[in-house]
């Protein structure tokens, strides 16, 4: 059915059951992670479910891995990279080791950026081994409340996942493993989206995310790739700029 198949490319739907809540007056996605919400708040008390500002969301006592705490409010007036992971995820566990070193790159070149951990691990005690390698900041493993909060503010629907924020709370991009993975020397850093990429291996996960244009080119020649790039940039920038108008993702 055509109808069905719009609407699962609509709200990027990639495992199911999935339950996402629109706002019937403006079509625009009130909530992604209804399944989360609904367990969250059985009785509806939260109802109408709409986005809440990063600050509110996070607010609370955080941890750093030497037991320190210190408030969310630290967090105000910084690039934020919230990190969703888990130990006993295999490929969470090589991007923590990346993103060690992405982390401290930034903050040695003068960065005002901090990394928020929030575990989807199974026991305090896989939480604290895995959290014991990481040099940021987590939301307490026993606050499940305000964990699974941030979940549903991101409709985070995979592990690994690094949501960068601005200096208001705001995102840059949700593809913050692509970025990390593809920027080794963190030059490009806070990495807002390109309106063109090259296709590699670690940004090809993005084909799924929504409609996408696909040049091919003869890589042989890189002025033809070049040329290439210059003919679809204005085109690209110009439906993102679209998109932005309408306050949607393009």
């Amino acid at each position: 059915n055509l109808l069905q198949l719009k609407l699962w490319n609509k709200y990027r739907v990639s495992n199911i059951p999935s339950l996402i809540f629109i706002d019937a007056s403006t079509g625009k996605v009130v909530c992604r992670n209804g399944l989360l919400v609904i367990r969250d708040d059985p009785e509806g008390l939260e109802f109408p479910w709409g986005p809440k500002p990063f600050s509110e969301v996070v607010a609370g006592p955080l941890l750093r891995n030497n037991g320190q705490t210190l408030d969310s409010t630290a967090l105000e007036g910084l690039h934020v990279g919230v990190y969703f992971s888990a130990h006993w995820c295999p490929p969470c566990r090589s991007l923590t080791r990346v993103l060690v070193e992405s982390y401290r790159k930034i903050k040695e070149a003068g960065q005002k950026f901090e990394i928020l951990f929030v575990s989807a691990d199974r026991s305090e005690d896989s939480f604290k081994q895995y959290f014991s390698e990481m040099p940021w900041v987590a939301v307490p493993y026993a606050d499940e409340a305000r964990r699974s909060r941030l979940n549903r503010l991101y409709g985070i629907q995979g592990i690994p996942t690094l949501i960068v924020l601005d200096s208001k709370g705001d995102v840059i991009t949700r593809q913050g493993r692509v970025e990390v993975l593809n920027d080794i020397e963190c030059r490009e850093f806070p990495w807002h989206p390109k309106p063109v990429l090259e296709l590699t291996d670690s940004n090809a996960v993005q084909l799924n995310e929504g409609p996408c244009l696909v040049l091919f080119v003869d890589s042989e020649d890189d002025g033809e790739s070049e040329a290439a790039k210059q003919l679809i940039q204005p085109i690209a920038e110009k439906i993102i700029a679209k998109y932005k108008a309408k306050e949607e993702e393009a």
